[in-house]
């Protein structure tokens, strides 16, 4: 989509002379977090001169690094399933100095309102969510109506009753050059072409189960193949590894900031519905979905794929958002079979002008 046919602003809700700073308080989670990034750029249309910022955790926080239209990152890592007073207090000091004029929160939760509201900010915005009285003072309604996390997201940056064309702009990563050079050479990558495989997701129901074949055929193809993903995939990437050989490296770990890195050198990504999927589109890399339990018009990137894979025939049960499969055995999963998408990966590969060499026979 051209970039001019994204949403623009009414120009009588632009406003140049605000400079006030604004806090974004997002989803944590990796791919909510890239979404966010829509978002900043909405709120930059409006308010071209407001610096923005984002609260986030130590696991997010290197995507900041990479967004246009960030000023930068508050860095804070709140407990979960916890109210933690004293936290929440410190935190509102540490808000209360940057002197920001506004505060969106995109959860619906009462929890990550409380900090913003201790603080002070004059303007608070959120959905009603946890019955947010108090907390908040611009309060949102309808959030139930709109049909995607985005939508609801953005309708938080607009004037009240604005009309919600849906044509938001697409998050954006910008990873320089020199940075990804600097990270093939630390990590012994070399400087040939490599497809990037994300094996995990939340939940074992969005996770395909033939990733270790399709290495196989790659590394087969001459095609060097790099697993990345959180600690928590170690498990796949050891038998992803094991499958394909030595053009196969894992680069699995705990800093996400590696993960970004690998995801902008790979000329293709292939990757099942996870945030890691975001950060791909997001970045530009040529990425290519795999979708089973869930619906890629509400989960995949606003980016746009090169290719989102379901399996040929819907099931009944689809799509059931669950993270464990109840029914037909996983078939929305292991229906897709890792020719089809190594016949996929090498269109977009002969695409982009790299030819795998044959299979030895």
């Amino acid at each position: 989509m051209n970039q001019d046919s994204y949403f623009k602003l009414d120009p009588s809700q632009v406003d140049p002379s605000d400079t006030r700073p604004i806090l974004i308080v997002p989803y944590m989670w990796i791919g909510d977090f890239v979404r966010g990034h829509t978002a900043v750029r909405v709120l930059k249309q409006r308010w071209p001169n407001r610096p923005v910022d984002m609260l986030a955790t130590s696991l997010v926080a290197p995507l900041l690094d990479y967004m246009p239209g960030v000023r930068k990152g508050v860095v804070w890592n709140l407990p979960r399933s916890q109210l933690a007073l004293t936290e929440q207090w410190r935190l509102a000091q540490a808000l209360r100095a940057e002197g920001y004029g506004t505060a969106l929160m995109m959860p619906r939760t009462w929890k990550c309102a409380l900090a913003p509201a201790l603080a002070g900010i004059p303007e608070r915005v959120g959905f009603v969510g946890e019955v947010r009285f108090g907390l908040l003072n611009d309060w949102r309604w309808g959030e139930r109506a709109l049909p995607r996390m985005i939508d609801k997201k953005v309708a938080l940056t607009l004037p009240r009753g604005t009309h919600l064309t849906m044509d938001w702009p697409p998050p954006q990563l910008v990873v320089p050059a020199a940075e990804m050079a600097a990270w093939r050479a630390r990590n012994g990558l070399g400087d040939g072409p490599a497809v990037a495989l994300a094996p995990g997701a939340v939940g074992p129901a969005k996770r395909w189960t033939a990733y270790p074949e399709l290495a196989r055929q790659l590394a087969a193809r001459g095609i060097d193949v790099w697993v990345v993903g959180g600690p928590g995939e170690k498990p796949l990437a050891d038998a992803i590894v094991a499958a394909g050989g030595p053009r196969v490296r894992d680069l699995t770990g705990t800093d996400l900031r590696n993960g970004i890195l690998a995801l902008a050198a790979a000329r293709l990504a292939i990757s099942n519905d996870s945030g890691l999927l975001h950060v791909a589109a997001a970045i530009g890399t040529p990425s290519v979905g795999i979708f089973g339990p869930t619906s890629p018009y509400h989960w995949a990137p606003l980016n746009g794929l090169a290719a989102t894979l379901q399996c040929d025939t819907k099931l009944s049960c689809q799509p059931c958002h669950k993270p464990v499969c109840a029914v037909n055995d996983h078939r929305c999963m292991t229906d897709i079979g890792a020719a089809r998408v190594l016949t996929v990966a090498g269109d977009i590969l002969a695409g982009l002008g790299i030819t795998a060499a044959p299979v030895p026979t």
